[in-house]
């Protein structure tokens, strides 16, 4: 018990209470969304998956992310072999194969993927610090994302792919590898965004592209959402429109409300207020895994923590982006505010191993 509460000492309470407020706008908007259809299953599912994500979060919070980070040689082995199972005998919701039926509930295994990635990356960059200026090192790093990713688009699902991929290009970037390693790695990206395009993009995923540059070239079919979701965030003006009063959510005007446009059903409710609010939460819990990052007692704290940054940042940038117009529409959730267990459960368990992080640096004050 004393060794415990010695322990709480270091407890990052800014960031418990960042997620804590975060959570409950969450759950706020989420129930005022699912007024509309008068169903409120969405709402009350949620919250067992908030308990569940918290608790995990408490549990790795106290559990030493160097075991952890050994244990994920077995834990990756698992998580092909599941990808792979998901290929072949997953649950198909809305033409995509990508869950598992777990009998109370479906778990989308690319969730999980980007936690083991990061768990992965940070120990084999921890390791080859010395030597991570080499083709070998870094095309082990990629091939070690890069098997995941792979099956991910299989499914399909290009949004949590791009996750895993940007995982692994923000983790290598707070690396020490040389600005020539990084020179060539973009033109390489670029190179194969060319052959992506041509090859490997489905036509529906181009559309996505095309209609993002233009939303008007289909205005009543896939620039739909956009355009929808841009008048939703427009709408709500400075103050907003009020929890439940929303004008394109409550009318279902709004498609995908509770899911990838969250943000915009919720901006048209709570207003620019409001959504500065959210996106200054955002930003404090950004600052924070910052702090952590750079406080760690050792290489492996640093690189979980920032690969808990990236997963974290990229999944807000680019759903906030694809609210406002500004991002093509991936299918990323919100963190947090999104309806859906898995994102939720991951995000909790990966902030749980960088608070572990945060109580073993003993350098952090508040």
């Amino acid at each position: 018990m004393p060794k415990l509460l010695s322990k709480l000492r270091y407890f990052d309470i800014p960031m418990l209470i960042c997620l804590a407020l975060l959570s409950v706008a969450g759950l706020a908007i989420l129930y005022s969304t699912s007024l509309a259809s008068e169903n409120l299953s969405p709402f009350w599912r949620q919250i067992p998956f908030l308990s569940a994500g918290f608790a995990g979060y408490f549990f790795l919070a106290f559990f030493d992310y160097h075991s952890l980070a050994k244990a994920n040689r077995v834990i990756y082995v698992i998580l092909v072999a599941a990808l792979i199972f998901v290929l072949f005998f997953g649950e198909i919701i809305r033409g995509g194969r990508r869950w598992i039926n777990l009998g109370v509930t479906n778990f989308q295994v690319a969730e999980l993927a980007k936690l083991v990635v990061i768990l992965g990356l940070a120990r084999l960059l921890s390791l080859k610090r010395g030597q991570i200026n080499s083709w070998l090192s870094i095309g082990r790093s990629l091939l070690y994302a890069g098997i995941p990713a792979g099956l991910i688009i299989l499914e399909p699902d290009m949004g949590s792919a791009l996750i895993v991929l940007a995982i692994w290009a923000g983790m290598l970037l707070i690396s020490p590898v040389k600005k020539k390693f990084l020179a060539i790695l973009f033109l390489a990206f670029a190179i194969t965004c060319g052959l992506t395009w041509k090859f490997v993009l489905k036509d529906f995923q181009k559309d996505r592209v095309m209609v993002f540059i233009n939303p008007n070239l289909d205005p009543k079919g896939r620039g739909y959402n956009v355009q929808q979701a841009t008048i939703a965030v427009g709408s709500g003006w400075i103050f907003g429109r009020g929890l439940g009063n929303g004008l394109q959510s409550q009318n279902k005007f709004l498609p995908e409300r509770q899911t990838d446009f969250i943000f915009a059903a919720g901006s048209e409710e709570i207003g620019f207020l409001g959504a500065s609010v959210l996106l200054l939460l955002y930003l404090f819990l950004f600052l924070r895994l910052i702090k952590i990052m750079r406080n760690s007692r050792d290489d492996l704290g640093m690189y979980l923590a920032g690969g808990v940054f990236f997963l974290i940042f990229w999944h807000v940038i680019i759903n906030v982006g694809m609210n406002i117009g500004l991002l093509p529409v991936t299918g990323v959730p919100l963190p947090f505010l999104s309806s859906g267990g898995s994102s939720l459960v991951i995000d909790l368990l990966a902030l749980g191993i960088v608070q572990n992080v945060a109580m073993q640096s003993k350098v952090l004050r508040f």
